[in-house]
């Protein structure tokens, strides 16, 4: 929580959402705004320095990551004295509402963007879509999301299958089809995990000049969950507000990935059933030296019998 002084000192935790919003909007005071945007949608502002923040959340998420209620762009706010624009939906509905649209459309009117020096768009997920789409509004922005939808409209991408319920939703209009959208960043990281073959799918079709487009393997479908949990998220975001993100910054990231326990337990899973007992051993061998556990005894135990019974060449076992 924030001190009194910069407005975020009140719980928002365990609130329904008109409550939420309702605190929210006396916590904002003078220093920003709540606004309704139809039944499902708001928008939430904090003003502070020369640096906004972009996030694209869901209620429900707040509520299931956050303590205090909060949304995510306010841990970093607080953090780095950025100010932050968050937009809120209840339930995941890719912000696929006219009253968003011209939320955004007034923005652009007000030359809202044109007070910031950076600018950076974030989402995740539905909340990626709509950060790559709306990050239009702001040109030159920095963007990054995390295993966003391109687009669901059923001509172009009839075989997900995961959000049929959405198929009769416009996504050929206004802040329509997001990898179009992101043509006005500066530079976009797309951030998925190949292994989630739908997330793949829809990565490619941002294959832009101004996208990177980062392999996280093994992180699993809650790819947001898992970075908070390695604490690698928020400096993401960070170093692409000062512009130094790229691949080899990305790549430097991730090898927190190698003392990440539920990381591990997904990459020892798929040496498993792909039967590579070796590198089992090599695995196991190493993770048993750091972050002893069950399951990678056990998967040590077995690879090592089995390789006995088929009489597999395997690498020296630790003693003791």
């Amino acid at each position: 929580m924030k001190d009194a002084e910069n407005g975020f000192d009140q719980s928002l935790a365990g609130l329904d959402r008109e409550a939420w919003l309702t605190r929210v909007a006396e916590i904002a005071g003078a220093q920003g705004f709540v606004e309704r945007l139809g039944d499902r949608h708001a928008a939430v502002f904090m003003e502070n320095q020369d640096t906004l923040l972009v996030t694209f959340e869901t209620h429900q998420r707040i509520a299931e990551s956050s303590d205090a209620g909060e949304p995510l762009g306010w841990d970093l706010s607080r953090a780095l004295g950025w100010s932050h624009l968050c937009l809120l939906s209840d339930g995941d509905t890719w912000f696929r509402d006219p009253q968003v649209y011209g939320f955004f459309d007034r923005l652009v009117d007000e030359g809202f963007f044109d007070d910031f020096e950076r600018v950076i768009f974030y989402g995740a997920g539905a909340c990626g879509y709509a950060a790559a789409a709306f990050s239009v509004a702001a040109p030159g922005a920095q963007v990054v999301v995390l295993r966003p939808q391109a687009t669901l409209d059923p001509r172009v991408a009839e075989w997900d299958h995961r959000f049929t319920h959405m198929r009769r939703t416009a996504f050929d209009d206004r802040y329509g089809y997001a990898p179009d959208m992101l043509d006005a960043a500066d530079r976009a990281f797309v951030i998925y995990d190949p292994e989630e073959e739908l997330d793949a799918m829809h990565a490619a079709l941002f294959t832009r000049s101004n996208v990177t487009k980062f392999r996280m393997r093994f992180m699993g479908a809650d790819l947001e969950n898992a970075l908070m949990q390695m604490n690698l998220l928020y400096r993401i975001i960070a170093q692409a507000s000062a512009g130094k993100l790229t691949r080899l910054a990305l790549s430097r990231l991730f090898r927190a990935r190698r003392n990440t326990v539920p990381y591990l337990k997904r990459l020892l899973a798929r040496l498993e059933n792909d039967e590579r007992y070796y590198l089992v051993g090599l695995m196991t061998n190493r993770v048993m030296q750091r972050t002893p556990g069950p399951r990678f005894r056990k998967a040590q135990n077995a690879a090592y019998r089995i390789a006995q019974e088929r009489n597999i060449k395997m690498p020296p076992r630790p003693s003791g």
